[in-house]
């Protein structure tokens, strides 16, 4: 692909926007370190602390001392507590704002699509949601804050107020389905779409990764923003090497200005 300014490219993909129905934007990791949120598997990242051995969902039920370290790890705040929206993802609420977005769907589970003002009906998070705890036994749903004030008094494996079954962040494990009616949604979203957009994403991590393949095998037109290469890129109409939230940011700039010209 020939190379091009970011500004040429975000003219590019704000007239994809301009002209699409339906717009889907696939977020990841990517999206999520702008925020400040460690990313899983970089160097320094999560899993150079602690072990992922430890955090599959099997080990989680059998053992009381890897529920421990998660709700240790969780305890620190490294995922749950002071990250807020980035620039990318108000760009992505204002796409939303000016009648552009379909939905988002993203790999991210910290919250942060909705807390930047996308309608929590149009975010489908397929890795979960760890701003919430969930009881495996009765279903108990509870909001991480309060969760972390037991931790802070030194709690160290909470378990269920209701039932004291076993507790568990509402995020999806190592070995562990994701939830079925939101993967059946994002799938049905990604293949009824006419331009998918990937921001901060490797496309690596399947079921996920298949989505933009979805997209893209029902005729829908691909942008992929990311600092390093996927392997979808041969796919792209626009491929962005540069950061989510100044790449977004520029190109719903151009949208807005598109709009109201």
């Amino acid at each position: 692909m020939e190379e091009q300014n970011l500004d040429a490219l975000a003219e590019k993909v704000a007239d994809l926007i301009i002209n699409a129905k339906r717009v889907v934007v696939f977020t990841g990791a990517g999206v999520s370190t702008e925020s400040g949120i460690p990313d899983f598997r970089s160097p320094g990242g999560i899993w150079s602390r602690f072990d992922p051995e430890d955090f599959t969902y099997q080990k989680f039920i059998r053992d009381p001392e890897a529920r421990r370290k998660q709700w240790q790890m969780l305890g620190e705040g490294l995922l749950t507590t002071g990250a807020k929206p980035n620039p990318a993802h108000y760009a992505i609420a204002e796409l939303d704002r000016l009648g552009k977005l379909d939905c988002v769907i993203t790999q991210n589970v910290d919250n942060l699509h909705q807390k930047a003002g996308v309608p929590a009906d149009k975010v489908f998070e397929l890795h979960g949601n760890i701003q919430w705890a969930v009881c495996l036994s009765c279903g108990q749903h509870y909001p991480f804050e309060q969760i972390k004030v037991r931790l802070d008094k030194g709690e160290e494996i909470p378990d269920c107020e209701v039932c004291h079954g076993i507790m568990k962040p509402n995020a999806v494990f190592f070995g562990e389905q994701l939830p079925y009616d939101v993967l059946t949604e994002a799938t049905h979203r990604s293949s009824d779409c006419d331009l998918f957009i990937v921001v901060g994403s490797t496309l690596i991590v399947y079921p996920a990764a298949y989505m933009p393949i979805y997209a893209a095998q029902a005729g829908a037109k691909l942008v992929i923003i990311n600092l390093s290469s996927t392997p979808m890129d041969r796919e792209a109409a626009v491929l962005i090497r540069a950061k989510a939230g100044e790449a977004m940011s520029r190109i719903v700039e151009r949208v807005r200005e598109k709009i109201s010209g």
